[in-house]
């Protein structure tokens, strides 16, 4: 779908060709976000010249700046790191585009002029995931290799249901977000400027499953075997492969000991420094961002009450569930 004004060569195509194979033009319309004169253009111009057709036609206007900058052209610079261009960091800014290209082309142009050509040429402003340093791209290409194999195995042999385990920290100091407000007048909310927070942790699975414990302490190994007890009992008679980081209370001699014991489970580590490949991160992220954005608890209590709420909540919706888990690249490869 466009970000912008207008569409590239690609939505166009892909709209005709959606036509073609029997779609309804009203339905067609509303999936690219264009009007239905905007698809019957299109299918006219398709009719009468083919893909040629679809081409983008150049405006009667005042010609834009920067024609000999493509959209293409775009998003290879945007691939690139702007610490490439000098800059401290690998993040792009509208700022940071716009002067590289004042200095790469010789011309003045306005950030709006800049957000707009971004958008046309299809990229969006978005938060990057964290990538650390110490992963070991080796180890995660070896664990793709050989683990997933015997993760896929297990499930198929012992009919298990596959689960992504996880641990988090609440905090009563909210995540803010954004709002919309009037220029120049900062929008102010209220929370507490107590510290603390409620420990949880929780299970996530591909049917759309969410399990979920709160602490008021630490985790540690009796917490981690107390959940991984409280899934069996859940699932009574079901055997489970459970997916789970190297974290030291997972894989202490009180942890593996309980593990070994107990038949219906089978659990498998992630690579270390591997957060990107578990779904049940997503779960984290948006109960923080989304979903406690802008709390008011002002208490661990109150702070429990709200998140064992909300999780409660989340468990109810398998769809929302599913859309987390399979944002996961690992997904892909489990299912």
């Amino acid at each position: 779908m466009s970000q912008g004004r207008h569409t590239d060569l690609d939505v166009r195509v892909r709209a005709v060709n959606a036509v073609k194979r029997g779609l309804p033009i009203g339905q067609v319309a509303d999936t690219f976000g264009v009007d239905r004169t905007t698809v019957f253009r299109w299918l006219q111009r398709f009719r009468e010249n083919g893909r040629d057709g679809l081409e983008r036609r150049r405006g009667s206007g005042r010609p834009r700046l920067l024609e000999d900058l493509t959209e293409a052209d775009l998003r290879r610079l945007i691939l690139f790191p702007a610490s490439d261009f000098g800059y401290e960091t690998d993040l792009w800014t509208v700022g940071r585009v716009k002067q590289v290209i004042e200095d790469l082309y010789g011309v003045r142009i306005s950030k709006n002029t800049i957000w707009r050509r971004l958008q046309i040429a299809g990229l969006t402003y978005q938060k990057p995931q964290r990538q650390y340093f110490e992963a070991d791209e080796k180890a995660r290409r070896k664990w793709l290799r050989t683990v997933v194999p015997q993760i896929r195995q297990a499930v198929r042999e012992f009919r298990a249901i596959l689960y992504f385990q996880d641990e988090s920290n609440v905090s009563l100091t909210a995540f803010l977000g954004k709002t919309w407000g009037i220029c120049g007048k900062t929008p102010r909310v209220s929370v507490t400027g107590k510290r603390g927070g409620v420990s949880a942790m929780s299970a996530l699975s591909g049917q759309g499953r969410l399990l979920f414990r709160l602490f008021d302490k630490r985790i540690c190994s009796p917490e981690v075997i107390g959940f991984l007890d409280q899934m069996l009992k859940f699932h009574k008679g079901r055997h489970l492969v459970v997916v789970m980081d190297q974290a030291p209370p997972h894989t202490s001699q009180m942890t593996t000991a309980y593990i070994a014991g107990q038949p219906r489970l089978h659990v498998f580590y992630l690579p270390k420094y591997s957060p990107d490949w578990n779904p049940d991160e997503k779960v984290w992220n948006h109960l923080k961002h989304h979903e406690l954005k802008a709390h008011t608890a002002k208490t661990k209590e109150e702070l429990k009450a709200l998140t064992t709420k909300t999780l409660k909540r989340m468990s109810r919706n398998p769809a929302l569930l599913r859309g987390l888990y399979f944002r996961c690249c690992v997904a892909d490869f489990l299912g």
